[in-house]
């Protein structure tokens, strides 16, 4: 069966996530994915426990799942040399360095594009290829601080909390870079030349401030943390209920409201639900939440579960993968690690109707492909073995 990328070739010169990620994405979508990595020094995701079996990690087996590798000691001209071979019949490639690191191994856009115009080449940085940040390192949380994010993200006693996945790296870098390559890849098709896209994450997570951005910018004002619409200023919240479990309400529209307050057995409280005063609204959620720790989270899942009003209860990762709606949309899949291994891992969570995801098979070992790789282009098992013995593949 087709899949909407079959014939797309990346090289992925990326590691940890944002890259990774984004060129799963890709991978599991039908590109062909050749991951250039580092052999001596290599991924860190390989060392992340836990552990399918010995030496595979769990979190790089799936990050790189339907990918090949090649490992490539860059500073050695002759590995130069293989990816400048590679580049002239790849379409993408997706780098992950500091600006600047890629041109001093000769490996840069304005050098590639010599080879193939029509390239398309993808640099993921924290801070992009200009301005006053470009050489600074950072992490996601750095991203999300600069971004706006952070600051109303969280409450007013706390201050700014961290999210539980990585906002900036996979929202920011992966998912704008596989939009940029997709656009990229579109264009191509109408002028026959690719281009260069820069993916700041920090850019991309300051364009996540989307409805607050907007609001913000008209007013000439910042969101606060706890007292906005939709981070904790009015009763769309979380409230803890007697067994120290969760419940997401999230019952704005009146209809839903309405429903709420009669499940609760206060159907007055809907012409409060209106009122957004501060004092109001702080009085409505500790009145909210006096009637949710009545009971235990299962106990109201009855009562929820019947009804339709926009709460549905917090569960944890493992309740999560065993929930009926993931089971039934299929959002875990087993793949093989190796000749006599398969480990869960989540799916691709993009559904089309002409083709399903392929899952042929888990990340690999560093240069696992190296011998087939470099045998389509044309070297022998002797050249392989020197370019082995001389340090520039392994």
């Amino acid at each position: 069966m087709a899949r909407p990328l079959d014939g797309l070739k990346v090289l992925d010169f990326s590691t940890l996530l944002p890259g990774p990620y984004a060129t799963q994405l890709l991978a599991d979508m039908g590109a062909e994915v050749l991951r250039i990595e580092a052999f001596g020094r290599a991924d860190l995701a390989r060392n992340m426990p836990p552990f399918v079996k010995k030496g595979v990690s769990a979190i790089h087996a799936t990050l790189n799942r339907n990918k090949k590798s090649l490992g490539l000691n860059l500073k050695k001209p002759e590995a130069v040399a293989i990816v400048r071979q590679l580049v002239e019949e790849y379409d993408v490639v997706i780098e992950q360095f500091r600006p600047g690191v890629m041109q001093r191994f000769g490996l840069g856009y304005e050098e590639l594009k010599q080879i193939n115009p029509k390239l398309i080449y993808c640099s993921i940085t924290g801070y992009g290829q200009t301005g006053p940040l470009k050489d600074r390192a950072g992490h996601d949380i750095n991203y999300l601080a600069l971004s706006g994010l952070a600051s109303y993200s969280g409450r007013k006693e706390t201050g700014p909390v961290l999210a539980g996945t990585q906002l900036a790296d996979i929202a920011g870098g992966s998912h704008h870079a596989v939009m940029g390559i997709m656009a990229a890849v579109i264009q191509r098709q109408a002028t026959g030349e690719g281009q260069f896209i820069d993916i700041s994450m920090t850019d991309c997570a300051f364009a996540l401030n989307a409805m607050s951005g907007a609001a913000g910018l008209a007013s000439s004002s910042s969101p606060k943390a706890g007292e906005e619409m939709l981070n904790g200023g009015i009763f769309y919240d979380y409230y803890q209920t007697s067994d120290n479990r969760w419940l997401s309400v999230g019952s704005l529209e009146p209809q839903f409201a309405m429903g709420l307050f009669k499940a609760l057995g206060h159907p007055e409280w809907a012409a409060r639900a209106i009122d957004m005063s501060p004092v109001t609204q702080a009085e409505l959620k500790l009145d909210i939440q006096n009637v949710l720790s009545t009971r235990t989270l299962a106990e109201w899942q009855v009562v929820f579960d019947e009804i339709d009003v926009c709460v549905e209860p917090v569960l944890d990762l493992q309740e999560a993968v065993n929930h009926a709606h993931v089971r039934e949309r299929e959002l875990v899949a087993e793949v093989a690690v190796g000749n006599d291994l398969t480990v869960r891992q989540i799916a691709n969570p993009i559904k089309f109707s002409g083709s399903d995801a392929e899952y042929r098979h888990a990340g690999g070992k560093v240069g696992a492909d190296n011998r087939s790789v470099l045998q389509k282009l044309g070297y022998g098992e002797s050249d392989i073995d020197k370019l082995i013995a001389d340090g520039a593949c392994g």
